[in-house]
């Protein structure tokens, strides 16, 4: 296994390798600029003003419902903490290849797993992207290195479960559910969260490759961080639409578990990341879910003669699998499901 990082630094490259080139189709290129997710103010959404709150909960289900991605202000984490990950996070990158190596995971749902593209045994071409996937709760599994690493992770991790359980409150408000319904129906407080970190280096030719390709991700909800240089993109009705996160934001969008939960009600979108000539780019996903072992299907809320079932249930440690062991291709996890 050769990491991105390590083939940039041991060659002069003016060229893409061969085995990094990815076709696309020309509607892939084309971007709209125009277009703006919302913006959720998460001050409004815990406010204790019940019109402001109000206010804030129909926004967060009209996000939910027509993008499945939204910015995340005044969220209060503090902003020395998310510099602080970001630089705990490119100083794990920064070690030796020998010392990242000995968190190199041999199966999907190992604790610790550090690599390259997605899964370089079904690639069909691999992505510009090196990554860290550690499981951190309910256990927290972290590399040892570098020294501070885990505490720091211990520390952003614990911020991020916070917001993230308040958006769950609001997105079953918005449903017209109890607050506490997908909390205590899934257990949320006990189940899976992952971090993600994924390092993108500056490419010679980045219109021939990606960083990630077009996918949805599991689980309810992620929380993206990143540092400044772009490079999401969504798609929304069908068009490509670069993100430029507002300073001192969180991106949060929908995932797979939300959308069978809710039973299509709220979807899962498709979203990717590019690369660029510049320089690197560092993001941290947390991806927020059930226990593994949870079965988690269409809630009966949303189940109707007029809504029949659209997904089978599966466990969620059972999805993950599936969706870790294929080829990373748009909605194939959920089609996998489909009824």
């Amino acid at each position: 296994m050769v990491s991105v990082k390590e083939l940039v630094e041991s060659n002069c490259m003016r060229l893409v390798p061969s085995n990094y080139i990815s076709l696309k189709s020309p509607e892939d290129s084309m971007l709209y600029e125009t277009e703006n997710i919302p913006t959720i103010d998460f001050s409004q959404l815990t406010s204790s003003n019940p019109i402001e709150r109000s206010k804030a909960i129909q926004q967060l289900g009209d996000a939910c419902r027509d993008w499945g991605f939204f910015m995340l202000i005044n969220h209060c984490v503090p902003e020395t903490l998310r510099e602080k990950i970001l630089r705990a996070t490119q100083s794990f990158f920064d070690l030796s290849e020998e010392e990242k190596k000995e968190y190199a995971g041999e199966k999907v749902l190992d604790p610790i797993r550090y690599g390259t593209s997605f899964n370089v045994m079904v690639d069909k071409a691999l992505f510009w992207r090196d990554y860290l996937k550690c499981h951190v709760h309910p256990h927290l599994h972290v590399p040892s290195k570098p020294p501070g690493f885990s505490e720091t992770v211990d520390e952003y991790i614990r911020k991020s479960r916070e917001v993230v359980g308040e958006l769950l409150k609001g997105i079953c408000g918005s449903l017209g559910l109890e607050e506490n319904y997908i909390l205590k129906r899934l257990n949320v407080e006990l189940g899976t969260q992952l971090l993600i970190a994924n390092f993108y280096p500056p490419c010679p030719q980045p219109e021939l490759t990606m960083g990630l390709p077009a996918h949805t991700d599991h689980g309810l909800l992620t929380l993206l961080l990143q540092n400044q240089l772009g490079g999401l993109q969504i798609q929304h009705k069908g068009k490509w639409i670069p993100v430029n996160p507002l300073p001192n934001s969180f991106l949060v969008n929908t995932g797979d578990h939300l959308e069978i939960l809710t039973n299509g009600k709220y979807k899962s979108v498709l979203h990717r990341a590019v690369v660029n000539t510049k320089g690197t780019r560092i993001s941290i996903a947390t991806a927020h879910g059930a226990q593994l072992e949870t079965i988690v299907g269409p809630a009966p809320e949303f189940v109707g003669d007029d809504n029949p079932e659209a997904y089978r249930a599966i466990k969620y440690g059972d999805y993950i699998q599936f969706q870790q062991s294929h080829e990373l291709h748009r909605r194939s996890c959920l089609d996998h499901i489909r009824i």
